[in-house]
């Protein structure tokens, strides 16, 4: 049986254009996320993630946009997605010597995410779909 990992994740938008952080591996391109500590809630792992992994702080809403399940090493992820406003962005941050940050149009940052549930709750929060077509 697979084991369940917790994370949370930040999407952080400005400007029609959405922050991106390459994958550990340099590979891919994903949005700040990363494993949701013992006694760290929801929200401030996603806050710790988005400094951690991209360099950015600012405002993290209270309520997430919705979660997504993603298969790795043989375990389910399972991230809880929280809006951010960007406020600070830092030339230097502690992940900035093995991943690097864009901010990428939204139609750009579609095609590179590669979780469906994430595409579309990408497209539900910057009102591209209706959230009942969900």
């Amino acid at each position: 049986m697979a084991n369940i990992i917790r994370q949370a994740a930040v999407l952080a938008v400005r400007d029609r254009q959405i922050c991106m952080v390459t994958s550990r591996n340099g590979r891919r391109w994903v949005i700040p996320k990363g494993r949701i500590e013992p006694n760290q809630s929801e929200r401030d792992a996603a806050q710790a993630e988005a400094w951690e992994e991209a360099g950015i702080m600012g405002a993290v809403e209270n309520e997430p946009l919705g979660s997504f399940v993603y298969l790795k090493n043989g375990n389910e992820h399972h991230v809880v997605v929280f809006p951010m406003r960007v406020a600070i962005e830092r030339e230097k941050w502690p992940e900035c010597h093995f991943r690097r940050r864009e901010w990428v149009p939204v139609e750009e940052a579609l095609k590179r995410i590669t979780e469906p549930e994430l595409r579309m709750l990408v497209q539900v929060q910057l009102g591209l779909v209706e959230a009942a077509a969900v």
